[in-house]
């Protein structure tokens, strides 16, 4: 945050003065006793340090209030200009940045020294509200020179803070020696407050880099400071936002908006509000709620330009303007606003935005046929290929491949959209956290699916497969990396199960959940923030080519499912040769995939009856029907290993007439597959667990050992997450019966019930030796959260990216005593050296013809994951 200044005369109020930076509360009472009969200098210092210290503890009225009177009492001409240059720094934060540029540059003929230093450095301060960079920068150079002749530390300390901090968000050197210096000085000044700031300042520059583990710990460290010196930041809120949405984590990012602009709005702060609103908006326009991003865009561009802050108004039109795009509209109106737009943008700094808008603006010129302005447009937004962070040099890497394109440069254009994506996979191996990397596949996206198309068109199924899998599950390729040995994250996460387990109690119990489930949310943010602080680990795995996979595959076919604009497509590889296919609408295949799962469920759920099996049968038929007809006839019987897209991660594969009886293995792509099936088989000793709550789960694990004698057996007071999670490492087989959760929200919290409580998929990310083989038998422990990139969240996903072989779980709540017969099979089978993929399609094959009318839908609900 911009840093303000603090100088002035007299005794007591002086050192009231000296006093915000360090003890704002305290500044305010030193500075109450200064007496109401003083004269006009010190009465007026006084109030000027109330004044300062009321706006660093956010009460911007009260803070005008006394830095008006400030500047009515003074004595003199210095004292008055001194009291004018704070009113300005606080009029810039509540919006009247005209108001504040004139109360301020009236200040300065008035001044000398080290105080036209300090006035210097309060003008930048609000020329930099005002979207006025490079005067901005001029005026906090003058004053770190006027700073360095008069000898004063301080203020050369503060124009320093503030100067990095503008840098930073422009993306121009220096920022970070000019924040690392502040820091330092402020604390040996003893200025905490101010070294928090300027330490809060670098967490902003790091992530404007890029490294956004770095941005994370950095905040983490300074939040910890604001709370141990009591004083809130709500502005700080959109710091985070920047951070979270430039992963992107976009539901978070929303709610950080928005708690952004109710903090800012009970507290008055106009100028940061107006910020939060473009916060939201930018965030709406990222999920697609164009409504909401139409909406909290004009709020915001409204206030902008009540506040005299033009460039960030043309902030607020970019976000109106994109969103208007994606709504539709295709006018040449629409191409000349964009095109306007983007030049202002660019003009003051906002570089980003402006490119965003201008690729939008080409690709609306294409669409109206205007070829030659677009291709203008895209050779003006490829020149960011080479600087700025990853995602800016990837999106000019993308513009360059439409520029190829439209030029029918088609390799070319390949070769681009290759090259994006190779700086986005670099910025990838940068970010630790599972959940980051899976995040940032929205990146590539737009990449991918280009050089998709490219080779769509040309009809090329193995170029078709490459591009599929080049930005597909990079997260599921690569093993996480938590913080090491990180004893906040273990506490965090203890704390985290003992409430859980607080709080079903209490939800059980009737009793009031308010505070457990307020606790339970502060914890998991806290575990999600600890966890993102990891550096990145190896780079991710390469697109396989076909003959690699035909090595391992054998006679077993791969169909690698992907979506080509609104439309299903196949690579099938069978006996090292190649085809495409076009399996119809996405959207189709999406709805019967939940109308099949919806079938299921009630089956499973509610019991058996005529028409629900109907309706079962039906949407199975024509799910399979519209998959698998294209492709019949090279399918044959043969085993298959599937690569699902989108919702299709969900379907119960044993459901479908196709996969009836048949070894059918899911992997979220053909690399993560491949890796897997090379993967050695750990021979430690299995293990067998059951959690609390299920009695079946005991009976259940108790005969599994009679097949197993072998095994480790886990049950009752001994089933704790950390006995299990100890157990798993180095296991050649794992079984676990117990309740389980699937946290769509965030699938890293998704749980399986222990005796000590929930035991939640982040903590299995810290596994040294993965089990070969997992078999979870609690309900939906096989879901995955999906991504952009088809990249897979919550224990499926961590269990195959640490290198488990082999997982079978489940995609749909199951009955506990029925399912035990069906594990009892696929054990023994599997304990005779039948494939686990083989051993799960012969059991279910028995299982279905038990006679239970819900066997084929409790059956249909477990699926291979990994290598069968």
């Amino acid at each position: 945050m911009p840093d303000s200044t603090a100088a002035g005369a007299g005794g007591t109020a002086q050192s009231a003065l000296d006093t915000v930076q360090r003890r704002p509360r305290e500044a305010i009472m030193i500075a109450q006793r200064v007496p109401a009969t003083g004269d006009g200098d010190e009465r007026s210092t006084a109030e000027r340090a109330i004044g300062l210290a009321l706006r660093e503890l956010n009460d911007l009225p009260g803070a005008l209030r006394h830095l008006r009177r400030a500047v009515r009492i003074a004595g003199t001409a210095r004292t008055r200009a001194l009291a004018r240059m704070s009113l300005g720094y606080v009029l810039a934060n509540v919006g009247r940045t005209s108001a504040a540029l004139r109360a301020v540059t009236a200040a300065l003929p008035e001044l000398t020294g080290a105080d036209a230093g300090r006035a210097r450095m309060q003008r930048g301060v609000v020329l930099h509200y005002r979207g006025r960079y490079d005067e901005a920068v001029r005026d906090y150079t003058l004053a770190i020179d006027i700073a360095q002749r008069e000898g004063d530390l301080l203020l050369e300390a503060r124009a320093r803070n503030n100067r990095g901090l503008l840098n930073a968000h422009r993306g121009a050197p220096g920022d970070v020696d000019d924040l690392a210096r502040a820091a330092a000085v402020f604390r040996d000044l003893g200025l905490d407050l101010a070294a928090a700031d300027a330490s809060w300042n670098s967490g902003i520059a790091a992530g404007r880099r890029g490294d956004i583990a770095g941005a994370l710990r950095r905040f983490a460290a300074v939040g910890q400071e604001y709370q141990r010196l009591a004083v809130p930041r709500p502005a700080l809120l959109l710091d985070r936002f920047e951070l979270l949405l430039s992963v992107p984590l976009v539901e978070e990012a929303t709610e950080v908006a928005a708690a952004a602009i109710r903090e800012l709005r009970r507290r008055g702060m106009a100028s940061d509000l107006a910020e939060a609103l473009l916060a939201q908006a930018r965030a709406a326009l990222l999920a697609g709620d164009l409504d909401i991003a139409t909406e909290a865009a004009a709020a915001a561009g409204s206030r902008f330009r009540r506040q005299g802050r033009r460039t960030w108004a043309a902030f607020a039109r970019h976000v109106e303007l994109r969103a208007e795009f994606r709504r539709g509209t295709r006018t040449a109106a629409l191409l000349t606003a964009m095109v306007r737009t983007a030049d202002r943008l660019e003009a003051t700094g906002w570089a980003d935005p402006a490119l965003l808008t201008r690729i939008d603006a080409g690709q609306l010129a294409v669409e109206l046929g205007r070829t030659d302005r677009a291709a203008k447009l895209f050779a003006v937004a490829a020149g960011t290929r080479g600087r700025g962070t990853a995602p800016r040099r990837a999106q000019g890497w993308y513009a360059q491949a439409r520029w190829h394109r439209l030029r029918g440069e088609e390799p070319a254009a390949a070769r681009a959209l290759r090259r994006g994506l190779a700086v986005l996979d670099r910025h990838r191996t940068s970010l630790g956290a599972t959940e980051l990397r899976a995040n940032s596949g929205a990146y590539g996206q737009e990449l991918a699916a280009e050089g998709l198309d490219i080779a769509v068109r040309a009809g090329a199924p193995t170029r078709v497969l490459a591009w599929a899998e080049r930005w597909r599950a990079h997260s599921v390729r690569t093993r996480p990396a938590l913080p090491p040995d990180d004893a906040d994250l273990v506490a965090a996460l203890a704390e985290l199960r003992l409430v859980s387990g607080l709080l079903e109690d209490a939800v059980l119990t009737g009793r009031p959940v308010r505070a457990l489930r307020g606790r339970q949310a502060r914890l998991e943010q806290r575990i999600r923030d600890l966890s993102r602080h990891a550096a990145g680990g190896p780079g991710t795995l390469t697109p396989p080519r076909v003959h690699n996979l035909a090595a391992r595959l054998g006679s077993r076919v791969l169909v690698e499912l992907f979506a080509h604009g609104d439309r299903l497509g196949a690579v099938l590889v069978r006996d090292g040769r190649a085809s495409l296919h076009d399996l119809g609408s996405l959207t189709e295949a999406t709805r019967l995939t939940r109308w099949h799962r919806f079938g299921l469920r009630r089956l499973i759920v509610t019991g058996d009856s005529a028409a629900a099996r109907a309706a079962v049968e039906h949407a199975a038929t024509a799910l399979d029907r519209q998959l698998f007809d294209p492709l019949r006839r090279r399918l044959a019987d043969r085993p298959l290993v599937i690569v699902p897209v989108g919702a299709l991660h969900s379907v119960g594969w044993a459901g479908l007439p196709t996969g009836t009886g048949r070894a059918v293995t899911v992997a979220p792509s053909a690399a993560a597959w491949l890796a897997a099936e090379q993967q050695g088989a750990p021979r430690g000793t299995p293990v067998l667990a059951a959690g609390p709550r299920l009695p079946a789960g005991a009976v259940e694990v108790h005969r599994l050992a009679q097949v197993l004698p072998a095994a480790r057996l886990l049950t009752g007071g001994q089933a704790t997450a950390t006995a299990l999670t100890a157990a798993l490492d180095g296991a050649a087989m794992v079984h676990i019966a117990a309740h389980g959760a699937f946290r769509a929200d965030n699938p890293q919290f998704s749980t399986l019930e222990l005796a000590d409580g929930p035991l939640f998929a982040y903590e299995w990310e810290g596994i040294a030796r993965p089990p070969g083989c997992v078999v979870l038998s609690a309900c939906e422990s096989g879901l995955t959260g999906v991504r952009p990139g088809d990249e897979i969240m919550g224990f499926a996903a961590v269990l195959l990216a640490l290198g488990t072989r082999c997982l079978i779980a489940t995609v749909l709540p199951v009955p506990a005593e029925p399912t035990t017969a069906l594990m009892l099979d696929l054990h023994r089978r599997m304990h005779a050296g039948v494939g686990p993929a083989q051993a799960l399609a012969e059991a279910q094959r028995a299982f279905v013809t038990g006679g239970d009318p819900t066997a084929p839908a409790t059956a249909a609900a477990f699926v291979c994951l990994g290598a069968g």
